[in-house]
């Protein structure tokens, strides 16, 4: 089983492209997976466009506990590191080419409508 962490732009993209991340992402994976979060996502949310709808959406998935003392990005390449199996979904450019050079899968919305993996 692969654990797809989605980071903060990327749920806010999904619901602004009404793109529906579960079903999305079971079609494109061809393993089991996990979908989560990491709990300073949630803290990332607060105030933003769109919040109530993302945590309402995002309820469901599991939450990986973290200090919570970096940005969600250096969170995100941290917990790469020290886990197998991860797959990150995120629009984060900079937050891409640092993956990209670990050779961690990455899921990213194209075209406004659909999700490829990387």
């Amino acid at each position: 089983m692969k654990t797809i962490i989605l980071d903060t732009d990327f749920i806010l993209n999904s619901i602004k492209n009404k793109i529906e991340i579960e079903t999305s992402i079971k079609k494109i994976c061809p393993y089991s997976i996990q979908i989560s979060i990491l709990d300073k996502t949630l803290d990332e949310l607060n105030n933003k466009p769109l919040s109530n709808i993302a945590k309402n959406l995002i309820s469901k998935f599991h939450i990986i506990k973290t200090n919570k003392n970096n940005t969600v990005d250096d969170l995100i390449l941290n917990y790469v590191k020290n886990n197998k199996n991860i797959v990150i979904a995120t629009q984060d450019k900079n937050l891409k080419e640092k993956l990209k050079k670990g050779k961690i899968e990455i899921i990213t919305i194209r075209q406004q409508k659909y999700l490829i993996l990387v």
